[in-house]
């Protein structure tokens, strides 16, 4: 008998290894990048071009706008051949008059008080009805025993009061000659006393050489 043959045996065939596959280079990061540099530089760009046109087609507009001088284009020619009897009438201006000058108003005098008034007043009845001077109607004007103004509308009465003080001298003398019989000394005394008329030396000079006048 023949032998059985043996059943072959298979050896296992050896696989090669798989190659890595590799990433496709649009989705490299260093694509990315260049892709996103060239896009922004392109955005840039175009927003440059529209800033330059608009600016352009501004200052078109503004050219456009004005007038423009066509050369050799002359003016209408005016028409000379109407006669100069349709010219309308020039109106003559009246002659202007010259405006009168303003005339200065006088200014308001500041107002009396009533009180200083009444001084003066008091003052020239003294001066006119009992011939008293200067200081002899000032001290009769303040004295508490007379008016009793106060100093300032005595000294008012007495600074605006038209009085003739040589005259008032005069009359008091002859009332002292003709009354009292007095001397010419007692009487010039008399007048420039501080206890009587107080005239001044002056005032009561004159009344001694008027006297028999």
């Amino acid at each position: 008998m023949s032998q059985p043959t043996p059943a072959p045996t298979w050896a296992p065939v050896p696989t090669a290894p798989r190659p890595q596959l590799k990433k496709p280079f649009y989705k490299r990061w260093w694509f990315i990048a260049i892709v996103s540099i060239v896009v922004i530089a392109a955005i840039g760009q175009a927003i440059e071009e529209g800033k330059t046109s608009s600016s352009k087609s501004a200052s078109q507009t503004q050219s456009a706008s004005q007038p423009q001088n066509v050369p050799g284009a002359e003016a209408a020619p005016q028409d000379q051949s109407a006669p100069e009897a349709n010219a309308a009438p020039q109106t003559q201006s009246a002659p202007e008059t010259a405006a009168p000058a303003a005339v200065p108003t006088p200014e308001a005098e500041p107002k009396v008080p009533r009180e200083y008034q009444n001084a003066l007043e008091s003052a020239k009845s003294y001066s006119n009805v009992m011939h008293m001077s200067k200081k002899g109607i000032y001290n009769q004007l303040i004295s508490p025993y007379a008016d009793k103004f106060p100093a300032e509308a005595a000294q008012y009465a007495v600074d605006n009061l038209q009085a003739d003080y040589n005259a008032n001298a005069l009359a008091k003398a002859k009332e002292y000659q003709e009354t009292m019989h007095m001397s010419s000394q007692a009487i010039r005394d008399q007048l420039t006393s501080e206890y009587g008329e107080k005239f001044t030396a002056s005032e009561a000079d004159y009344a001694v050489a008027h006297l028999n006048d």
